[in-house]
């Protein structure tokens, strides 16, 4: 059995957090797939339930009661939960360990959560806005070219059949005989 989860998740205080747990297994997923979710608080102390998964959802009668919910789907290989309204109390490690049997042994997925007040911008974020910004003055400065070449031929045509036309009107022998009389 192969757990993956997060290994940290910062997370801003009051907001609803969910707790990614996915996984692979030799065996095919059957009626039997447990997921049981436990938290170790950053404090110290002993760990508690968080969550319980065994053909239905069993939240916890502890700190997380009605706040942890069942947010997986066993067909899809996912035993994620969601924390709702998470508190500074609820900093600390989060274990996902799943088993199928027969395949029950393997890694626990552990998630460090740090719940801070305001969440700092993510390299993710930061990366994609670098790249969206770029990409836009990119595409404005293409734009420009595109216009500027096209204003220019524009007029380098215009100047092309104005000179043409004052040469057929000098050409032009009706043109000479306006010019004579």
């Amino acid at each position: 059995m192969e757990v993956y989860t997060s290994k940290e998740l910062q997370v801003k205080n009051g907001t609803d957090t969910r707790l990614k747990c996915t996984f692979s297994s030799y065996a095919p997923l059957g009626d039997d797939v447990t997921v049981s979710w436990t938290f170790l608080p950053l404090s110290g102390g002993s760990g508690e339930s968080v969550f319980y998964f065994h053909r239905e959802p069993f939240p916890s009668n502890g700190r997380f009661q009605n706040r942890a919910v069942w947010d997986g789907n066993i067909k899809r290989s996912d035993g994620s939960i969601i924390i709702r309204n998470i508190q500074q109390t609820d900093n600390g490690t989060y274990f996902c360990q799943v088993k199928n049997p027969p395949d029950a042994h393997g890694e626990t997925g552990e998630t460090m959560v740090s719940v801070v007040d305001q969440v700092k911008f993510s390299e993710i974020l930061l990366l994609g806005l670098v790249i969206g910004v770029g990409s836009a003055v990119i595409i404005v400065l293409v734009i420009i070219v595109v216009l500027i070449r096209h204003y220019r031929k524009q007029r380098t045509h215009s100047t092309a059949v104005s000179l043409m036309e004052c040469t057929e009107k000098l050409n032009d022998k009706s043109c000479d005989k306006t010019v004579n009389a």
